[in-house]
């Protein structure tokens, strides 16, 4: 998908992860020496945004899982199958380059997530973000998450509002 002057694709051998640097060391380092072993496990995909000089500019994961019905609003688990868990697509991590930072690509690639999970053959009930900080919260609940009650640092948003988004 192409987002503006950024280029996104699925991550590659080829592409070049040593030189990232989004000033958060674990996002960093989980980048530079774990996600090739998720993505061979199977426990995750990775999404890379490329500038024009093919250089990563910023990433996020992708992963199937599962929430408790009883994490969500009543309101809405009343309406859901009785089964103890509800499908979810979860974005594990999501990294911006310090060279690209406030350039709009997170917001971008959040966006990139959204639709793919939107056109996936996969059923989710809604997307799941992990935060690792109050201002990934923030910047979360900007475009519509909300957190769990139980845990503050996961939120969520429902298929129906990303097919309202992606429509």
């Amino acid at each position: 998908m192409n987002t503006g002057p950024f280029k996104v694709e699925v991550l590659r051998a080829d592409h070049q992860r040593n030189e990232f640097a989004c000033g958060d060391v674990d996002l960093d380092r989980y980048f530079k020496t774990q996600v090739t072993q998720d993505i061979r496990r199977h426990v995750a995909h990775c999404f890379v945004a490329l500038n024009s000089l093919g250089q990563v500019a910023g990433y996020y994961t992708l992963a199937a899982s599962s929430v408790l019905l009883a994490e969500l609003p009543q309101a809405l688990a009343k309406k859901l199958p009785r089964y103890p868990t509800v499908p979810v697509a979860r974005m594990g991590r999501l990294a911006v380059s310090q060279s690209a930072q406030q350039m709009g690509l997170g917001s971008a690639l959040l966006a990139d997530a959204l639709v793919r999970v939107f056109q996936a053959d996969l059923a989710a009930y809604a997307m799941v973000v992990d935060a690792k900080h109050e201002g990934a919260v923030r910047f979360y609940a900007k475009h519509g998450f909300k957190p769990f009650s139980s845990q503050p640092l996961s939120l969520w948003l429902p298929m129906n509002a990303v097919i309202s988004l992606v429509a």
